[in-house]
């Protein structure tokens, strides 16, 4: 049985064995390797992400005053704007609905990248299958209001070129391209948080007090601008989707 951190042990010990039943109905393909313990460390790091940002919102939300906004509110706020900016700058003023899901996807990798910072812990996000999923879930997303915004059909003139006859040649290499998306956005986040926590572990072991303080330094600044630039593509993605042509 793999090594578990104390909340991966606590949860197996608690939830592991509906989990482990459920798994279990599933075909053979999904039936976890190791029955006794089939939360994984990176998925257990995950429910704890959203149990934190649940209780984020939570507190924010009872916490909410027009007359003394507390320091919480003022960070929601600016946070908000933020998000708000990049989708008037990239998608227009019309792509505000999608504000909550790109403001999710943004806090959430965030949260997942810093989370291997804190003793006991680790990044879900160094976990392939994490960024992965996190890539699927934003190229559904954007192909999906894609279509409902164009339809089938005007959705896939996106496909087709500029001119009818480039078609059968375009619609197999802007297939391809999207598909790629998938993988650049899985292998970049993947690939920086790995190292991210690799290079810290490697030196806390060799010095462990005053020169890890930078590494921590590096991977705070690398967790952020990973976050925002997963959240980044997949506003330009959505930006692209959406547009009519003219």
């Amino acid at each position: 049985m793999p090594e578990q951190l104390w909340f991966t042990a606590l949860l197996n010990r608690t939830i592991g064995g509906p989990v482990n039943s459920l798994l279990q109905s599933l075909p053979p393909a999904l039936h976890p390797a190791h029955p006794q313990a089939p939360i994984s460390n990176a998925v257990a790091m995950e429910i704890l992400v959203v149990i934190l940002l649940i209780l984020y919102f939570l507190i924010v939300r009872a916490r909410l005053s027009v007359a003394k906004p507390g320091g919480m509110q003022h960070l929601a706020e600016l946070f908000n704007e933020f998000i708000g900016g990049q989708v008037d700058e990239v998608i227009g003023h019309h792509g505000r609905r999608f504000i909550p899901f790109l403001s999710a996807v943004f806090l959430f990798i965030l949260f997942s990248n810093l989370l291997g910072l804190i003793p006991g812990f680790e990044s879900p996000t160094a976990v392939v299958y994490v960024p992965l999923g996190c890539a699927v879930v934003a190229f559904v997303y954007y192909n999906f209001h894609g279509i409902r915004e164009q339809g089938p059909v005007g959705y896939a003139k996106h496909f087709m070129g500029p001119v009818w006859w480039l078609a059968p040649l375009m619609i197999p290499l802007e297939i391809i391209s999207h598909l790629a998306r998938v993988m650049s956005l899985t292998v970049r986040l993947f690939a920086n948080m790995f190292a991210g926590d690799l290079v810290t572990l490697v030196f806390f072991s060799l010095i462990p007090l005053g020169i890890p303080v930078i590494f921590l330094l590096l991977h705070f600044g690398v967790s952020l601008l990973q976050a925002y630039i997963f959240t980044l593509l997949t506003t330009i993605y959505l930006a692209g989707a959406v547009a009519h042509e003219h």
